[in-house]
């Protein structure tokens, strides 16, 4: 499977391509949508996009853990984790990707 990475410039290009808006129009969209998106997890709001998926903040306590190559025991703080969940639709696209190559 070749790996490739989509960048910001990659959206913005399929902005352009797709809605007919000028190059700077496109990036400023998308740079808008992925900002709007980063604040309402910043403020612990789920973000759910019809057809994709959906994102949202965890809390997780402090635990032990344990370092792998001393063993030493070291606690690991308790924090914020981003978890997102793939839409069915978008489960069901991938697999059907999958079966079809």
């Amino acid at each position: 499977m070749a790996e490739a990475t989509i960048t910001r410039a990659d959206l913005s290009e399929a902005v352009y391509q797709e809605v007919g808006l000028s190059r700077n129009e496109s990036a400023d969209l998308v740079e808008t949508v992925l900002n709007e998106i980063s604040s309402a997890l910043v403020r612990g709001e789920m973000v759910k996009l019809s057809s994709f998926g959906s994102f949202s903040v965890r809390q997780k306590g402090q635990r032990i853990g344990r370092n792998p190559k001393t063993g030493e025991e070291v606690p690991i703080l308790p924090r914020r984790v981003l978890v997102f969940r793939a839409s069915h639709v978008l489960k069901n696209r991938i697999n059907k990707t999958l079966s079809s190559s």
